[in-house]
């Protein structure tokens, strides 16, 4: 294992399988779920997204992975931390890597495949590594996080829903990838991910790429990033919400399956409050600018 790549490669305690979310009983059941991914320590997203979701009384939120990352300064860390706290949370890669115990160095965790350029790769290690010096002092924290689980079943209007970080086999998995998701070797085998996992759909983010699609077998919904910007239209983030009924908010796109309505709703942040925020942090020239604030400043290069 000494030999890993960082921010590429995926340690063997990122895997689990279709079989396990298939032996996995709820984590909770509710009639309106909202999964977000990718809050990336943005805590204007997140006091966005608490309202949204306390518009609705029978409503319960899940984050899946990677509420930290921009977060570098420890009392705003300790703060996220403590708001995600309070609701159902899986863990990210970049929370599995900030408390690891063992000697294996696989960076950010991300598992980066190879089109992805190295200097990309450089920047998402560094920042990692900076995340990492702001945690506070505080094993009961600490702990927390070393304890989150790498995915969660819900239970949405009497059907099941696997919410994962990555995809069906790894907390770190691309599998659900936009760039290929529609590609026919990879249909075939995520409907044959959501037939052995006994589930309706899977919840996902990790590739900071926001996807839906609908297979004989069910649905793939992947929220991209709650706290960074995802298509060219504007600079919001994207939270999903699972119901049985259509929300009051207009979606930038749903699907259906069977009598589940999956919605991709715009988290309409604090942009200014935000950037204000990420500069003073990460400045012109840092490795997160350099990396994030053309999409953070003026939306993704993505339709």
């Amino acid at each position: 294992m000494s030999n890993m790549r960082e921010g590429r490669s995926c340690p063997i305690d990122y895997r689990y399988s279709p079989q396990q979310i298939a032996a996995t009983k709820a984590c909770l059941s509710t009639e309106v779920l909202y999964v977000a991914g990718g809050l990336y320590g943005n805590p204007y997203a997140l006091e966005c997204l608490e309202s949204m979701v306390a518009e609705e009384a029978d409503a319960q939120l899940i984050f899946n992975g990677d509420f930290h990352w921009f977060d570098a300064e420890t009392e705003l860390f300790r703060c996220i931390n403590d708001r995600v706290a309070k609701y159902q949370a899986i863990s990210g890669n970049v929370e599995k890597e900030l408390c690891r115990l063992d000697s294996v160095n696989v960076g950010c965790g991300c598992a980066y495949p190879e089109r992805v350029e190295q200097a990309l790769v450089d920047r998402s290690n560094q920042i990692h590594r900076r995340l990492q010096s702001c945690l506070p002092k505080d094993e009961l924290l600490l702990d927390w996080l070393r304890n989150l689980p790498s995915f969660v079943v819900a239970e949405v209007a009497g059907r099941r829903v696997a919410v994962v970080h990555g995809d069906a086999t790894s907390l770190a998995g691309w599998g659900f990838d936009a760039e290929g998701i529609d590609l026919p070797e990879q249909q075939a085998l995520i409907q044959g991910w959501l037939t052995e996992a006994e589930v309706d759909a899977f919840a996902s983010s990790h590739t900071c790429q926001a996807v839906c699609r609908q297979f004989p077998s069910g649905v793939v919904i992947n929220n991209g990033a709650a706290g960074m910007p995802n298509f060219n239209d504007g600079c919001y983030g994207i939270v999903t919400r699972i119901a049985q009924t259509a929300g009051h908010r207009k979606p930038l796109y749903s699907t259906t399956y069977q009598g589940l309505v999956y919605e991709a709703l715009p988290l309409f942040y604090d942009q200014d409050a935000w950037t204000t925020l990420f500069l003073s942090l990460w400045p012109a020239g840092s490795d997160a600018w350099i990396s994030y604030w053309e999409r953070i400043a003026q939306g993704s290069k993505k339709p």
